[in-house]
């Protein structure tokens, strides 16, 4: 009976572990009930009160409070981890070039490896690099007030910035094997403003096949209008309708398809609806439509 007690023992110092661990994420209170069972249940055993059937519910209940409090406090770090991430500020010249979610091959057969490691690691890190350089040289021009150059820089700001931000969100809106069709909310907003899923999807790709010369086509979410509309956007920042929110973009510049494709762009719009990443885009919908401004 030792070897029981001294299991006991051991789960009523691991439960109290776990539950400071759940106060210092306020979460006691969600399992209050589970860690006062695992405590009496530990005690009985400590007193040599237990029965065998007690023990084996012990270690059971233990699994229960083990499994539902390491969901809780990992759930509670991911959180804590977005909303320090949300609140972070970057400095000007600061911005850094995020890496791919995901491995360079895996979109292939739709983009391959070797385009994703040009796009991603030469072209979009040469965004990054254009606006950390435009905002330096802006700041400089505050604090030296010679603004002499200010045309250009924000020209160089607004060109790389638009690039950086845009395919920070393209890299995002694409996974692996795609997900199929978009559901929910969504779903209904897109058959509210476009009619049907297939209509939308026609639109967009051919906004995406006529983007004159390099650009984008986007989808996007006007608070002020309330609905979803299809835009181009030539380079990355000409042809921007202010006052919207991206949420679809594709990349239409020839880096982003003309090593596979070489001249054909329309198989190349076709072909990325395979890999659109439908769950991340309603996720940025969902956010999107929080936002309300009066309707002019």
């Amino acid at each position: 009976m030792n070897e029981y007690r001294d299991y006991g023992t051991q789960v009523a110092q691991w439960a109290e572990s776990i539950s400071e661990q759940l106060d210092q994420h306020g979460l006691q209170e969600k399992l209050v009930r589970r860690l006062e069972e695992v405590q009496a249940l530990s005690a009985s055993v400590i007193h040599g009160n237990a029965s065998e059937e007690e023990i084996e519910l012990l270690r059971q209940t233990a699994q229960s409070l083990y499994d539902e409090a390491d969901k809780l406090i990992q759930d509670a770090a991911r959180g804590e981890h977005n909303e320090n991430h949300r609140m972070k500020s970057i400095e000007p010249g600061k911005h850094t070039l995020p890496p791919l979610p995901y491995p360079y091959d895996a979109l292939e057969p739709a983009i391959s490896a070797e385009i994703m490691r040009l796009h991603h690691d030469r072209h979009h890190k040469t965004y990054v690099d254009g606006l950390n350089k435009a905002e330096l040289m802006m700041k400089k021009a505050r604090e030296t007030n010679n603004f002499e150059l200010l045309k250009h820089w924000e020209r160089e700001a607004a060109f790389h910035g638009s690039g950086h931000y845009l395919h920070t969100l393209f890299w995002e809106v694409m996974a692996p094997g795609g997900r199929g069709r978009p559901e929910g909310e969504l779903l209904k907003q897109l058959e509210k403003d476009f009619g049907s899923f297939e209509s939308f999807k026609k639109h967009f790709s051919e906004a995406a096949k006529q983007v004159e010369a390099v650009g984008w086509a986007l989808l996007v979410w006007s608070p002020r209008s309330r609905r979803l509309e299809v835009l181009q956007a030539e380079k990355h920042q000409n042809l921007t309708q202010w006052d919207t929110i991206p949420l679809l973009v594709l990349d239409v510049w020839e880096h982003a398809y003309y090593l596979q494709y070489t001249t054909n762009r329309a198989s190349y719009v076709e072909n990325w609806w395979n890999v659109v990443n439908w769950p991340h885009v309603a996720g940025r919908f969902e956010a999107a439509r929080k936002l309300v401004w009066p309707a002019f």
